[in-house]
């Protein structure tokens, strides 16, 4: 195959149907969601064939058992897809929302317009519901999309393109508003990051080394997530029953995700209170604790932790403490070796958490809550592709908003520039 020629014809193609979606109605762009929905269904058994030989060849090469367990389908996997389709469906509409409208004394009036980005291309790991997740939040926002997920789920994925392909047919839509790229050559990926003229943002889903080598490669935007290293900081003035409470939620509801909490700060003056009840907790969970040398001090039997911890995304059961002198010193720690995801703050002072807000330089920061909040769903969005660690216009979890922009458009009468 010629992969620079191929890649093209996606380009060209992808392009084309951008221009399709944007002027796709609402209901359109629903109905093609529902059809998709019903092509899984009705192709479900060619769907979990298709994985079958996905997760035989994954065995026969060595993938560990949680990769074997993000790329397995079954009849809940796939019903969990259908299901978030139709609650994409059922999502508000971004494309054309007017704000901001004004007058201006010339007589003009304008306001900001909603708008697809155009072609997103999205190069993912693994999980092969992502090709769903992000088909269906792209399609909503009026985008055209190019996929390209991992080779060991390439089997899987194309069944789930020919399902999405039907469904875009039986709404009246182009079947080339999503493409799933046919070739596990990794120079399709370095076409598709430097397709300048047909690609307009690309968004990497999967592990630090896949990220790093898109940002350093591309010459498309790109939106990107690198480590999740979360903070919570535990104040003077903290209520210790919420602190503690949700110090372990932060750290143990779930183990290897990106808002899980890796960094836990705790005030000098409540250290002694709280550390105890909080270690406790987590030695009972298996919980590998690594202090600095106050706060082992309180707890002698934890691990020592060396400066690399301070900037770890662990995504285990491993948690780095530091006793600090007080907010100042917290925040300096956090903006220090933050990787900007989430942070909270755990504090009753009104005072200090709204300056903990305007001070941390994360794309979420949190009063008194977990960071396991900092996800797509929980803030509302309905679903995400991803969650930016970025300072563009897509920071945090990226729903359907993030997937567009912002125009001015501008209503006149006649007017002319004196």
């Amino acid at each position: 195959m010629d992969i620079k020629a191929y890649m093209q014809s996606v380009g060209i193609a992808a392009r084309e149907a951008s221009r399709d979606l944007a002027r796709a109605s609402s209901d359109s762009k629903n109905n093609a969601l529902v059809a998709i929905a019903k092509q899984l269904d009705a192709n479900r058994s060619a769907v979990l064939a298709a994985n079958k030989l996905d997760m035989d060849n994954g065995r026969n090469n060595g993938l560990n058992d949680a990769l074997l367990d993000r790329l397995e389908l079954n009849n809940d996997r796939v019903d969990a897809m259908i299901d978030g389709l139709h609650q994409v469906a059922e999502l508000p509409d971004p494309v054309g929302e007017l704000t901001d409208l004004g007058t201006r004394p010339s007589g003009i009036k304008l306001a900001k317009m909603r708008v697809p980005l155009g072609v997103i291309g999205i190069i993912y790991e693994s999980r092969p519901n992502v090709t769903i997740d992000a088909a269906s939040l792209c399609l909503k926002s009026g985008n055209a999309t190019i996929l390209r997920g991992g080779s060991e789920a390439i089997e899987s994925n194309q069944a789930i393109a020919n399902c999405i392909k039907l469904g875009l047919t039986d709404a009246g839509l182009p079947d080339t508003a999503v493409q799933v790229i046919n070739t596990i050559d990794r120079a399709a990926v370095g076409e598709l990051i430097t397709m300048t003229d047909f690609v307009d943002v690309i968004v990497p889903r999967g592990g630090k080394g896949l990220i790093e080598r898109i940002s350093a490669d591309a010459r498309v935007p790109v939106i990107k997530h690198l480590d999740g290293n979360c903070h919570v900081y535990i104040d003077d003035c903290a209520d210790i029953d919420k602190a503690v409470a949700i110090a372990v939620n932060a750290k143990t509801h779930r183990y290897g995700v990106c808002n899980a909490m890796e960094s836990l700060l705790v005030a000098e003056s409540v250290a002694a209170k709280v550390l105890p009840l909080i270690a406790e907790i987590y030695s009972e969970k298996s919980v590998e604790m690594r202090g600095c040398s106050d706060s082992r001090k309180i707890l002698p039997s934890i691990s020592v932790a060396s400066e690399s911890d301070w900037s770890e995304e662990y995504l285990a059961p491993i948690v780095a403490i530091k006793v600090v002198s007080g907010i100042d010193e917290a925040i300096e720690h956090i903006n220090t070796y933050s990787s900007q995801h989430t942070e909270s703050i755990i504090t009753e002072d009104t005072e200090r958490g709204q300056r903990f807000v305007a001070e941390v330089d994360s794309s979420s920061v949190m009063i008194n809550a977990s960071t396991r909040f900092a996800d797509g769903f929980e803030y509302g969005l309905g679903a995400e592709i991803g969650i930016s660690t970025d300072k563009i216009h897509a920071r945090g979890p990226v729903g359907l908003e993030g997937l567009t922009s912002q125009k001015w458009v501008v209503f006149g009468d006649g007017q002319i520039r004196q």
